[in-house]
């Protein structure tokens, strides 16, 4: 039985995709053919996953729940319904089930949820922790951040992997694209 929904709006697209460049996970079961979002953060975030569950609550059976983790960790999680629209995303942003870039059109909301999600302040820039995706997807998305919005960046090691580095010349015009779509239990992430 497929338990799909209607069509995503537009803002509801946005926060998928900035989950995907974040820490959101698409997934197909074995034998369905639609995908799913598994949004899966720490239970500090929990407004944050609060606030997705309401943006996206009519694709969603269950509300977030918290989960015991490796260790101390506690999750807190919930998991879209499967969907057509998520499908294609899925076969958009992963190949051997892997995360991947190829074609990227950002608006400022997918790039508020993805800073959310992977993003820090540190001195006078911000760093996006992109690490889960391979050299030539980073160099996309730098390639994508400086064509679509003039945001200069660059690859940046952190211990045995790579993320993105806002350039210091670019920060305020990156923290000026993002600000309205923060929310406010994660502004401290602006600095």
């Amino acid at each position: 039985m497929d338990n799909t929904v209607g069509s995503l709006t537009q803002e509801q697209k946005s926060i998928i995709i900035g989950s995907i460049l974040g820490d959101g996970y698409l997934r197909i079961v074995p034998g369905r053919k639609n995908a799913f979002l598994e949004i899966n953060h720490s239970i500090s975030e929990k407004e944050y996953v609060d606030w997705k569950y309401q943006e996206l609550k009519n694709l969603v059976k269950s509300p977030p729940k918290a989960r015991k983790g490796k260790g101390k960790r506690i999750a807190y999680r919930f998991f879209t319904r499967q969907h057509p629209e998520i499908t294609k995303l899925y076969q958009e942003f992963y190949q051997d089930r892997e995360k991947i870039i190829s074609n990227l059109k950002l608006n400022p909301l997918i790039t508020a949820v993805w800073f959310m999600d992977d993003g820090s302040k540190s001195y006078r820039t911000y760093y996006l922790n992109t690490q889960r995706f391979g050299c030539q997807s980073q160099k996309r998305l730098i390639q994508t951040l400086r064509e679509q919005y003039g945001i200069e960046s660059s690859l940046n090691r952190d211990k045995e992997y790579y993320r993105i580095r806002i350039k210091q010349s670019s920060a305020e015009g990156f923290k000026k694209l993002i600000q309205n779509y923060i929310i406010p239990t994660m502004e401290y992430k602006l600095g």
